[in-house]
């Protein structure tokens, strides 16, 4: 499992962009599932300006949800997709048909992970899949205790996502579930990438990587994974 230090998140970013550009040169209509949150949205803006210098071209790649806040949406600021539009898909333009995000206001919270489920088993599976780890370990919204083999799901949020969650909102906003991918859509990716960056993350990234592999602590997974990278900044390297 690969562990790859650059030298400052601005590094990080440009290089995972440059990464996302060259999969989608061999593989044009490649599947994406890229997290939203602090760290990814430097990814976000380099990959768009490597799309606007003609280095990059996402116009028949498809996009997945990672996750979402139950009852939040794109058009809610401080939502999981509402950074992936912002920074990504609408500079970009890209077309509706090309994203498939929960719908995490629908009456029937289930149908709609068994329809992410349905477009990843058609599509092959996640040809890449971009994740952040969360303090007490959670990839995506699968929290401590989600089993390993769990698909699309609907997960109560543990104290600490809640509260680390306030740094996206504006105001404090009431949070208690999440939609989420499931740590066997992980698993069953072609390629998964991890990145952490700031020296806050050193511990929970020491403890993905060499603790032992758990369902208490979902991140150990990536340990399993036989094509995982995990790619962090200086800041976040403990040695």
């Amino acid at each position: 499992m690969p562990l790859r230090v650059f030298s400052d998140p601005t590094a990080l970013a440009d290089h995972a962009a440059r990464h996302i550009a060259h999969l989608l040169t061999r593989k044009p209509d490649a599947t994406l599932c890229l997290a939203s949150g602090e760290t990814p949205i430097a990814t976000f803006r380099a990959l768009v300006e490597l799309a606007q210098s003609g280095h990059a071209n996402l116009d028949r790649c498809t996009f997945v949800g990672l996750d979402e806040w139950v009852g939040m949406g794109p058009t809610d600021e401080g939502s999981c997709s509402y950074y992936l539009f912002r920074d990504l898909f609408a500079p970009l333009q890209i077309r509706p048909e090309q994203i498939h995000y929960f719908d995490a206001k629908a009456a029937d919270l289930t149908a709609e992970c068994r329809r992410i489920d349905a477009v990843i088993h058609e599509r092959g599976g996640l040809d890449l899949l971009l994740v952040g780890i969360g303090m007490n370990g959670h990839i995506a919204l699968n929290e401590p205790g989600t089993p390993f083999t769990n698909y699309c799901h609907i997960s109560e949020l543990a104290e600490t996502t809640i509260t680390v969650g306030q740094k996206y909102f504006s105001t404090p906003t009431a949070l208690s579930h999440g939609i989420t991918l499931g740590l066997q859509h992980l698993m069953e990716a072609h390629e998964v990438i991890l990145m952490a960056s700031g020296e806050r993350k050193a511990e929970v990234i020491r403890q993905a990587l060499h603790g032992p592999v758990t369902e208490q602590f979902p991140a150990s997974i990536i340990q399993k994974h036989p094509n995982a990278h995990i790619w962090i900044d200086a800041a976040c390297d403990n040695g």
